[in-house]
């Protein structure tokens, strides 16, 4: 494994062209900070994490392994995306095997655009009546918002609307693996 400390000035992936956007030193950078004050509001806490799949996990892992407390990981799965754009609807497609009633919740998730998925999760949520949810995301697309009063308390740090791969973020599942993150510009 080659370790690049610039990422390439272009890459391709299915045929279109991405360059970067965040390296990877600037997205630890952003994930001490959502650590620190998570870790701050959770102290003597023992939350429940609750990871969104596939595109959440690198992000999760990251910011998981910073705090500071005792704490549970669980994963949901939800499916709004065919290609390079979202569906509108979101679905989930693998539940949470946990009990969360009682519990603290932070979702994490990589990324907010509409933020409709996000809402259909908190509605799954509710009826197990966890104590309190929170968003933890690493990036929110604040123009594209289409929903009021999500409880999005830890932003990473807000984007444009450019559709973007790396660090979890997929196009088509490829791009992933990439440990920074990429904007299209085609």
């Amino acid at each position: 494994m080659t370790h690049h400390t610039q990422p390439p000035a272009m890459i391709q992936i299915h045929g279109k062209n991405f360059e970067p956007l965040l390296t990877k030193n600037q997205l630890d950078g952003i994930i001490d900070q959502l650590a620190e004050q998570i870790n701050r509001d959770y102290c003597g806490k023992r939350p429940v994490f609750l990871v969104t799949l596939n595109g959440a996990f690198l992000f999760a892992s990251d910011l998981i392994r910073r705090f500071q407390g005792d704490c549970e990981v669980a994963f949901i799965r939800m499916k709004s995306y065919d290609g390079m754009t979202t569906t509108g609807k979101a679905k989930q497609v693998m539940e949470v095997t946990q009990s969360l009633q009682g519990r603290d919740v932070i979702i994490v998730e990589d990324l907010i655009e509409t933020g409709i998925t996000i809402r259909d999760l908190i509605e799954i949520l509710q009826p197990q009546r966890p104590s309190s949810i929170h968003i933890a995301i690493l990036l929110l697309k604040p123009r594209l918002l289409q929903v009021d009063n999500l409880p999005i308390t830890y932003v990473g740090k807000n984007v444009g609307d450019e559709f973007l791969v790396g660090f979890g973020l997929d196009y088509n599942e490829l791009g992933r693996n990439l440990p920074e993150i990429y904007k299209c510009v085609d």
